[in-house]
């Protein structure tokens, strides 16, 4: 409407505007008419955005996201700033390194003979995953051996879970629901508690479900267990395939631990009155890199909304939406492999955007070692001539990243851990084109 209007007097300030009687006339009230209608929609802008606001408290089953961070998300500071939350535009979107494992897996599951005929093909798969994760940070995969049935089948147990009334996710167990038992409000988290301001929202609520072995007088006799259990051992057997391949330069892989390791159930509710597209939203997830060796993620194939923090060919940073890729899993380095290959693989800040249009859904699963386990690099790394990082247990760093989102309201990470202070964090090579 401003613009509308500045636009007005320009053109009456013209000098032909003043020779005309009657054109001045019809350009005052040209003006007067824009500055009404600019009124108008924003009225109706305002009365919208309400139905959207009233729409969302409505489905019993949101957490209470808007009338928590209503404080943030009124009047101008309703949207992030623009250039700062990216991706709509077709210049802000990447396709990420896709790599088919195939040859890999036949290469680890076939005798000698079929190893041999086939040892160029997993040997090019091998230096694929290797170079992804050292100039990304990221990469995916397809034929992983996840099997699509049985990921599909998590994702409509999912969308159960998810659609039960908030309070119920509150609530503990009472002894007939079985799946309430495995996803309890302990497992439950939604948004940020210690938010300040949209750049640390989380527009979102998730499952955290710890992997654990049942024992043989468990019964997992109902889907949500079934289904949750065989994707996690899945998923970490992927996980670990890909760590020894990624640690085959450095010396012996570390070792993981399945009772520290978990997967998280996420959904991104629709962010009301976010408006015009995801480019302009509120963040499902804030900024962060994860806390483990690697994350295998199965994002929404269809809804995109994750970003990925990339250096740019003018050396700046900026954020980048990841198309989304139908079938395949997305595959991160974490910290510890970061510290534990001397910087050489890259940890990638990453962040997810609610989308004002729809919501989203994923799966993560974490491939973390135990809270003892010593966090060093077993050789010298490839660029450096010495450790990075000083020697560390997986539960200090856990507790050190409380600590700092406890203080700070943000995860500060591995810089907290270098040995000196003038190297900067681990940079992306690759260069966006």
């Amino acid at each position: 409407m401003q613009v509308f209007t500045m636009f007005i007097i320009y053109i009456y300030k013209l000098r032909y505007i003043h020779t005309c009687t009657v054109y001045k006339g019809c350009f005052v009230l040209l003006s007067c008419s824009i500055v009404v209608l600019g009124w108008k929609a924003d009225k109706l802008g305002t009365i919208y955005k309400s139905m959207e606001d009233h729409e969302y408290e409505q489905d019993e089953s949101n957490p209470p996201l808007l009338a928590t961070y209503k404080h943030l998300l009124d009047g101008e500071h309703r949207r992030l700033p623009l250039g700062v939350v990216a991706g709509d535009e077709e210049d802000d979107q990447c396709d990420l390194p896709v790599i088919d494992l195939a040859p890999l897996l036949l290469d680890l599951e076939s005798d000698q003979q079929t190893r041999n005929n086939g040892g160029s093909s997993s040997a090019a798969c091998r230096a694929a995953m290797v170079r992804a994760a050292s100039e990304w940070g990221f990469f995916q995969v397809t034929n992983h051996g996840v099997p699509q049935p049985l990921l599909d089948e998590l994702h409509g147990q999912q969308l159960r879970a998810f659609r039960r009334p908030f309070h119920r996710k509150l609530a503990p167990g009472d002894g007939d629901d079985e799946d309430q038992l495995l996803l309890s409000p302990e497992a439950y988290r939604w948004g940020n508690p210690t938010a300040t301001c949209l750049h640390q929202l989380s527009w979102s609520e998730a499952y955290h479900v710890p992997i654990t072995t049942p024992s043989p007088e468990t019964k997992t006799t109902t889907a949500t267990r079934r289904v949750i259990h065989e994707v996690s051992a899945a998923m970490s057997k992927l996980a670990r395939r890909i760590l020894s391949v990624l640690a085959a330069e450095h010396g012996p892989p570390p070792e993981t631990e399945t009772t520290t390791c978990f997967l998280r159930l996420n959904r991104y509710p629709q962010a009301p009155g976010s408006g015009g597209g995801h480019g302009h939203g509120v963040l499902g997830l804030c900024g962060h890199t994860d806390s483990d060796f690697l994350t295998i993620l199965r994002q929404d194939d269809h809804v995109g909304g994750l970003q990925l923090l990339l250096d740019d060919k003018d050396g700046g940073r900026r954020w980048r939406t990841v198309r989304p890729n139908p079938g395949a899993l997305t595959v991160n380095v974490g910290d510890l492999l970061q510290a534990w290959t001397n910087d050489v693989y890259a940890s990638v800040e990453h962040r997810v955007v609610a989308r004002p249009d729809r919501e989203r859904f994923s799966v993560a699963f974490f491939l973390c070692p135990s809270y003892d386990t010593l966090i060093r690099p077993p050789l010298p790394g490839k660029t450096t001539t010495s450790q990075v990082y000083r020697n560390f247990t997986f539960g200090e760093y856990r507790s050190q990243v409380r600590e700092d989102v406890r203080l700070t309201g943000r995860k500060v990470g591995l810089p907290r851990f270098r040995r000196h202070v003038s190297p900067s964090p681990a940079s992306l090579t690759h260069q966006l084109s």
